[in-house]
């Protein structure tokens, strides 16, 4: 992975124990402690799915500002939100070497992945149990979906690519510095990436409200909607 890079060159002594030639030259004592006492190196990946509420208290026209910038009259009439949470711990146990002034430390990473709650807000010219609210509820309800679908994707995109990080090995750095390296390694790297690919359903979600679908839900319900928004644009 690129973020690894400025790590690894950092330390150039560091490559000798991660990247050495190991099938020329035997392991020293302190690998040998290192990777055969110490335990082996966790990484736990969780997700979690949170339910939704619906908010019917707020008008289309609030709905349309708070979704931001958007084309010249196009209208909001509903809108899924929610945010991704992206928490991650690191531990482990660790071994200093008084030779060469190096420990290493087998890291054990803990992740986990949720959506907040999410509410999905429908305006509230469209009352509960008209065709006009129905219909928006179920638009809104495919934007849940691509949330909710797209969590299993990056679970399984994740635990690869820690699995593949750290797969066994221990973590070695100078001495003093191998908790402070592992915890960068988590903040400047990881925790950037992870949330990087959890951003990867806002392509989704934009095809969802892809211009075709808001004249689609313009023109249902025999002009209900086209109706409400009519008046709202003060036309008779």
């Amino acid at each position: 992975m690129k973020f690894l890079a400025p790590l690894l060159a950092a330390w150039p002594l560091l490559l000798l124990f991660l990247l050495g030639d190991a099938a020329a030259a035997p392991r020293t004592p302190f690998q040998i402690r290192c990777e055969d006492t110490i335990g082996k190196t966790v990484s736990v990946l969780t997700s979690q799915q949170n339910g939704y509420s619906i908010n019917t208290q707020l008008s289309y026209k609030t709905l349309t500002t708070m979704k931001g910038p958007a084309a010249p009259n196009n209208y909001v009439l509903g809108l899924t939100k929610t945010e991704s949470r992206v928490a991650i711990r690191s531990d482990g146990p660790m071994l200093i070497d008084p030779v060469t002034g190096y420990e290493c430390i087998t890291p054990q990473v803990t992740v986990s992945l949720s959506y907040a709650p999410v509410i999905i807000y429908i305006g509230n010219e469209f009352p509960p149990g008209s065709c006009g609210y129905q219909e928006i509820l179920t638009h809104e309800f495919r934007h849940m979906r691509a949330y909710m679908d797209h969590l299993p994707g990056v679970e399984m995109t994740v635990r690869a690519a820690l699995a593949k990080r750290y797969s066994g090995k221990p973590f070695y750095a100078p001495g003093g510095t191998a908790r402070s390296a592992l915890l960068h390694e988590i903040d400047s790297g990881w925790l950037p990436y992870i949330k990087n690919e959890m951003a990867k359903v806002e392509s989704k979600q934009a095809d969802i409200d892809a211009p075709a679908e808001y004249a689609r839900l313009s023109k249902a319900c025999n002009g209900e909607i086209q109706a409400v928004l009519n008046k709202g644009r003060g036309k008779r």
